[in-house]
C-alpha cells in the first residue's frame, strides 16, 4: 500500500483574522511547488506528502512540511495556520483573495476556474479546508478500484463519526443565508449532534450538482456522467457569461462543472497526469493509479491535521471496502446514500439515529458496529505483515471510540468552545493554533533541512518562470483548447 496526504489550512494573522497578504515568496510558487501550494483562496495553503509504503514516513514528512512553513510565517508577519476545518471569521464575500498563480496561460485558467467558483457558490463556501487521503494498491485494477468506492460511498459514515471535527462554526460563515444551525454563543453556531458541517448541507455541497447521479460502476460509466457534466451548457452559469462586459474572465466555461476538479465528492478515482493533460482523459486513457479520500476533517487537536492512528485506520477502512462485496450502484441507492450522507454529518451523535440500507433503515450505531467488527482480521493481517501492533491498536481506538461518542472529536470540539473565551468557536481554535505553531517551532530542525526547503522554493520560483515564458497563444486560444470536449477523449 501507499498512501499520501493534501492538507489544506487557512493562514491567519496573529488575531485571527484570515491572513489577506499574498502567499509568501519564501514558500515557492504556488504553481509549480509540488509540496506547498494553494488551494481556492490565496490565503489558503496545501501541503502536500509524496506516496510513502508507511504511515510513519508519511507522517515524518507531513511535520516536516509544517516546520519550515510555520518558521515561513512566523518571519513573513506572525501568521500561523488555522488548525480546524471550518474558517476563522471572514471578511466579506467580495475580499476573500483567490489564489494568484502567475501570468502564464495555466496560471490565469487556476485563478479564472477559482473565480467561477466565486460566482458559482460564493468564496466562504472554498475557505473550508479539509484532508485529502490519497491511497493505492499494486495490482489493482479498474473494476476493482471502482469496487472500492462503491463500498466506500455506502459506509464513509463511519469516517464522518469517527473523524469529523467540524460540529460548528463562526457566524460569519453563514452571514445572510439559510443555515438552520443553533446558536452556542452570540458569535458561534453549531448543531448539538453534529460530526462534520463540512461534509453536510453547509459545507462543499451543490443544489446543481445535485442533479447528477454519477455511477461508479465501472469507468465508462464513471467518465461518461463526468463527460455531460463538463460539455453540455447550463443554464444558470451561461447567464453568468465567459467574461463580463469588461472584458474580464468570470469563468473557465458555462458547464455544469468548469473542470474535473469541481465535482464533489467523497472519494475520486484519480490518475497522475502529464502536463496540461485533463484528468479525465489520463483516467481513460490509462486507468485508476490510485483513490482520493475527500471526507476527513483537520483534526484540530493535531498539529499537523492528522494522527498515524487515524491513517491507519483509514488503510483498514480501504481494505474492508474493497474486500467486502460490491453490488452495482443504482441511481436510488445514490440518492440514499446523499441522504445517509447529511444524516451523519449534522446528526451522527444523535441517540437512535437510523440511515437507509437497502430497502430498510438501521441504526447507525448498530451499523458502524458491524463494519468495524468486520474490520478486524484485516488489522490482524497488517499486523502480521508489518509487524508490532500498530494497527490492531488503530482498530481497537475506533471501537472504542465508536461505544463512547463524547470522546469523538466532534464531541471535544463543542466541550473545548464551551470553555473557550465568551465560548466561542474562533477563541477556541486561535488559541489551539497557537499551540500547534509553538509546538511545531519547538521541534528539532537543522539548517540541512532549512536549506533544503529552500532550495526547493527556489526551483518552483524559477520554473514558473520558465512556463511563463515559453507561452506562445494567446489565453482565449489556450482556454478554449483546454475545455473542448476532444480533450477529455482516449487517444
Amino acid at each position: 500500500m501507499r498512501r499520501g496526504v493534501e492538507k489544506e489550512s487557512l493562514r491567519v494573522a496573529p488575531g485571527g483574522a484570515l491572513a489577506l497578504t499574498p502567499h509568501p515568496p519564501a514558500l515557492g510558487s504556488a504553481l509549480t511547488h509540488a509540496r506547498i501550494t494553494t488551494d481556492y483562496s490565496e490565503s489558503q495553503l496545501e501541503l502536500i506528502t509524496g506516496a510513502h509504503l508507511d504511515v510513519r514516513g508519511c507522517e515524518q514528512e507531513l511535520t516536516q512540511i509544517h516546520q519550515y512553513v510555520a518558521r515561513v510565517l512566523r518571519d513573513a508577519g506572525d501568521e500561523m495556520l488555522w488548525v480546524a476545518s471550518m474558517p476563522c471569521g471572514l471578511p466579506t464575500d467580495e475580499t476573500i483573495p483567490i489564489g494568484r498563480y502567475g501570468t502564464s496561460n495555466i496560471g490565469r485558467a487556476k485563478s479564472v476556474y477559482r473565480m467561477g467558483l466565486a460566482h458559482r457558490y460564493g468564496r466562504r463556501m472554498q475557505t473550508i479546508s479539509g484532508i485529502h487521503y490519497n491511497w493505492s494498491l499494486p495490482g489493482l485494477g479498474n473494476d476493482e478500484y471502482f469496487a472500492l468506492i462503491r463500498n466506500f460511498r455506502r459506509h464513509s459514515f463511519v469516517l464522518l463519526v469517527l473523524y469529523g471535527a467540524s460540529p460548528a462554526v463562526c457566524a460569519s460563515f453563514v452571514d445572510g443565508r439559510e443555515h438552520g444551525l443553533q446558536p452556542l454563543s452570540p458569535h458561534t453556531l453549531h448543531l448539538p449532534h453534529a460530526t462534520s458541517l463540512r461534509m453536510g448541507r453547509l459545507g462543499y455541497q451543490s443544489d446543481a450538482q445535485a442533479q447528477l447521479a454519477v455511477s461508479y460502476n465501472n469507468l465508462e460509466s464513471y467518465a461518461a456522467s463526468l463527460h455531460e457534466a463538463l460539455t453540455r451548457p447550463f443554464p444558470p452559469y451561461q447567464k453568468i457569461g465567459i467574461r463580463n462586459p469588461g472584458g474580464d474572465y468570470n469563468q473557465l466555461a458555462t458547464s455544469l462543472l468548469q473542470i474535473e476538479n469541481e465535482f464533489y465528492g467523497t472519494i475520486r478515482p484519480k490518475r497522475v497526469i502529464r502536463s496540461g493533460e485533463r484528468p479525465l482523459h489520463a483516467l481513460r486513457e490509462r486507468g485508476v493509479e490510485y483513490v482520493e479520500v475527500r471526507c476527513m476533517d483537520l483534526d484540530p487537536f493535531v498539529d499537523a491535521g492528522i494522527a498515524a492512528p487515524t491513517m491507519r485506520f483509514i488503510d483498514i477502512f480501504l481494505l474492508h471496502c474493497l474486500l467486502a462485496d460490491s453490488p452495482p450502484d443504482t441511481r436510488e441507492e445514490i440518492g440514499a446514500l446523499a441522504r445517509n450522507q447529511h444524516s451523519a454529518a449534522a446528526r451522527g451523535r444523535e441517540p437512535g439515529l437510523e440511515l437507509q440500507r437497502g430497502a430498510g433503515r438501521v441504526k447507525l450505531a448498530d451499523w458502524g458496529a458491524e463494519l468495524l467488527e468486520a474490520c478486524a482480521p484485516i488489522a490482524a493481517r497488517l499486523d502480521a505483515e508489518y509487524g508490532g501492533r500498530d494497527y490492531r491498536e488503530a482498530l481497537a481506538a475506533a471501537r472504542t471510540a465508536w461505544q463512547q461518542p463524547q470522546t469523538l472529536p466532534s464531541a471535544r470540539v463543542l466541550a473545548a468552545v464551551d470553555h473557550a473565551e465568551e465560548c466561542a468557536y474562533t477563541a477556541f481554535v486561535r488559541q489551539r493554533s497557537l499551540q500547534a505553531r509553538a509546538a511545531l517551532l519547538a521541534l528539532p530542525w537543522s539548517g540541512e533541512q532549512q536549506a533544503a526547503f529552500e532550495r526547493e522554493a527556489q526551483a518552483s520560483l524559477d520554473d514558473q518562470r520558465a512556463i511563463e515564458a515559453a507561452d506562445a497563444v494567446p489565453f482565449e486560444a489556450f482556454r478554449r483548447d483546454y475545455v473542448s470536449a476532444e480533450r477529455l477523449m482516449p487517444e
